[in-house]
């Protein structure tokens, strides 16, 4: 256990950005969206779970205690979704608190990017969770207005949990992305202005991180 754990925190951001990969695009493979969100999820946010371990190491207890909380309940929610689906605001919940996870361990992906003055293969992928984590926030956040008004956007297959996250996911990376196709739009001004917002947010990110890398690289090279 030691070891794995040891292994967790010298491979931190490679291991987070393989856990994000699979969670965000396994889908790709997947043709039946049932046993997804049955089987698949669950064991998704098994492996975001262990996987963010390594970020929290020598952070503090009371980060980690947040970060155990946060990762049972989204493994919780997954596990309960056949049994609790139909409860009222039981969805809006689920993507409020996965919202409130990515966006924990997005956090300490940026505080980490801004810290060293050099860079390495830590830096390189820790950069690419971070894109990767906007889309998790972002597409929870619609589909969590999704879930609170279905006519919040024209283009989202409605039929099934699974179905509407994989299109949001899609929806949220070409927005983050600005490349924009067109087939999916947000149709009331709640969920224009987040799209808004995630679009600058991408871009800002975008901006920033080249900036960021620029300063570690002439660093580097200076020295």
């Amino acid at each position: 256990m030691r070891t794995f754990r040891l292994f967790l925190y010298k491979r931190k951001y490679e291991v987070l950005l393989l856990a994000l990969l699979q969670h965000l695009f396994i889908g790709i493979v997947l043709q039946d969206l049932q046993f997804y969100a049955k089987v698949i999820w669950p064991i998704n946010m098994l492996v975001l779970g262990i996987a963010s371990v390594g970020i929290f190491i020598e952070k503090g207890k009371w980060k980690n205690a947040i970060r155990t909380v946060l990762v049972l309940l989204v493994l919780a929610f997954p596990l309960s979704l056949p049994f609790l689906g139909n409860l009222p605001y039981f969805m809006l919940t689920l993507n409020i608190s996965y919202v409130i996870f990515f966006t924990f361990i997005f956090w300490e992906v940026v505080r980490f990017l801004i810290k060293p003055s050099y860079i390495n293969a830590d830096v390189i992928s820790a950069s690419a969770c971070g894109y990767l984590l906007l889309v998790e926030i972002s597409a929870f956040l619609l589909q969590a207005y999704f879930y609170h008004n279905p006519l919040s956007f024209k283009g989202i297959d409605p039929t099934g949990t699974a179905a509407s996250y994989i299109d949001l996911v899609y929806f949220s990376s070409i927005t983050i992305t600005s490349i924009g196709f067109g087939d999916i739009t947000p149709n009331t001004p709640h969920t224009k202005l987040v799209t808004a917002l995630f679009g600058i947010a991408g871009q800002f990110y975008s901006v920033v991180l080249v900036g960021i890398l620029i300063s570690k690289f002439s660093s580097h090279s200076d020295t």
